[in-house]
C-alpha cells in the first residue's frame, strides 16, 4: 500500500554549511532537480540524482551535437552525480557506501583551474530522486549522522530532522524512507566506523 503523495516543495533545505566551501544542503524530487532556475535562485551547483530510472540532461553548449547513434555530449551549468539506487529491493547495501563517499566528494572536491574543468569551487547541493522521499533520505540521513554526529547521533535522529524539513508526514513515514534502504544506510554507517578505525555504536 502506497501512501498518499501531499503535496511539498520542490527543494528542501536540509542542512547548512557543509564541508569545507560551507555548502547548504538540500533533498528534492525530480521537479525540483529539472528547474535550473530554481536551482540558480539556491546557489545550487551540485546535484547528486539517487535515481537510477531518472536522467537529467543540463548540457549548455554540446561538443558533440549527435546524430546517428551518437548523444550530445558537453559542459553543463552543473557538476552532477549520478548513483543510480533503486527504490525497493535490488540495489546492494554497498551502493549506499558508495553514495556517502560520492556525496562527501561532491562537497569536498576542489576543481583544476583548466580549460576542461569549466567549474567553480563549492556551491550549495541538491541530492534528489524521483519523489525526494526515500532514496535521497536514506542518503542524506546517513551522511549527516556520520558528518555531524554532535547533532545527529543515531541515523533516527538524521532522518526525523529531514522529514520535518522535508515536510514528510507521519502517515507516509513507513515508506519514507522505505525500510530497505533504511536499513542499508544502517550497513553503511557500521563500515564508514570500520574504513575510519572505529568501533560502530548501536545506529
Amino acid at each position: 500500500m502506497d501512501a498518499p503523495v501531499y503535496a511539498r516543495p520542490a527543494i528542501s533545505l536540509i542542512a547548512k554549511g557543509l564541508g569545507p566551501h560551507k555548502s547548504d544542503l538540500y533533498i528534492g524530487g525530480s521537479d525540483g532537480a529539472r528547474d535550473l532556475d530554481l536551482l540558480k535562485r539556491h546557489g545550487i551547483s551540485v546535484v547528486v540524482n539517487c535515481a537510477i530510472n531518472l536522467d537529467i540532461n543540463w548540457v549548455r553548449e554540446a561538443d558533440i551535437d549527435g546524430g546517428g547513434n551518437l548523444r550530445p555530449s558537453g559542459y553543463a551549468d552543473i557538476r552532477y552525480y549520478k548513483l543510480g539506487l533503486i527504490d525497493g529491493e535490488g540495489s546492494p547495501d554497498t551502493m549506499m557506501l558508495g553514495a556517502y563517499y560520492i556525496l562527501d566528494g561532491a562537497l569536498r572536491q576542489a576543481m583544476p583551474k583548466r580549460e576542461t574543468y569549466p567549474f567553480a569551487d563549492g556551491g550549495n547541493v541538491l541530492v534528489n530522486c524521483r519523489g525526494g522521499r526515500s532514496r535521497s533520505v536514506s542518503l542524506v540521513a546517513l551522511f549527516l549522522h556520520k558528518q555531524q554526529p554532535e547533532l545527529f547521533p543515531t541515523l533516527d535522529a538524521a532522518v526525523a530532522h529531514i522529514r520535518e524539513h522535508r515536510e514528510l508526514r507521519p502517515d507516509e513515514w513507513f515508506e519514507t524512507p522505505k525500510p530497505m534502504l533504511y536499513n542499508a544506510a544502517r550497513r553503511a554507517s557500521e563500515w564508514i566506523d570500520m574504513i575510519a578505525g572505529k568501533t560502530s555504536g548501536q545506529d
